[in-house]
């Protein structure tokens, strides 16, 4: 994932075609929500002129992330599509609606570029399927449980057909008035 100069300039005038796994392992480090991260497959073409360098691409890979809720791991697939150019000088660099870099030392690395878009990929919240939650978070305790909201509304109608404390009728009474009016 990174050429010389002179290693572009050999594909001047023909296509050039990526297709390469890379390991971006060291992600882990960087944002510790990243649990694991598969071998990251980058393919696409790059269009060599003579001061400017487009790179087509395609990013796919598969990282683990915990659930927002249970914090049980969770597999994310991401697939991004970008467009990186890199211009040879300053005054070669034209504002487009492309991601524009300059060329540093002679050499163009797109590892890094590959590593910040999938850093912006990862998502804010995640969640489990249904059925994985078991590993996680426990689902009861002493006095407690995790109920569904269709539980929860069971609940509250069961709630509301109850008898009015008597010491209370008066204040029922009293909101039925204020519906009357």
């Amino acid at each position: 994932m990174k050429w010389t100069i002179h290693q572009l300039h050999q594909f001047r005038h023909k296509e050039m075609a990526i297709d390469e796994y890379v390991d971006v392992s060291d992600l882990k480090e960087i944002d510790k929500l990243i649990r694991d991260i598969s071998l990251v497959h980058v393919q696409g073409k790059a269009d060599i002129g003579s001061t400017k360098f487009t790179f087509h691409l395609q990013v796919s890979g598969t990282m683990v992330l915990p659930c927002s809720r249970t914090l049980v791991d969770v597999s994310y697939p991401f697939s991004i599509e970008t467009t990186e150019t890199f211009f040879m000088n300053d005054y070669d660099a034209v504002s487009t609606e492309e991601d524009t870099h300059l060329v540093k030392d002679d050499k163009v690395d797109l590892l890094p570029i590959v590593k910040e878009l999938i850093l912006l990929e990862v998502p804010l919240q995640i969640f489990a399927e249904e059925g994985t939650v078991q590993d996680g978070a426990p689902q009861s305790g002493e006095g407690w449980e995790v109920i569904k909201e269709e539980q929860w509304n069971a609940i509250i109608e069961e709630r509301a057909k109850q008898k009015v404390d008597p010491r209370l009728a008066a204040l029922a009474k009293f909101f039925d008035k204020d519906k009357n009016e």
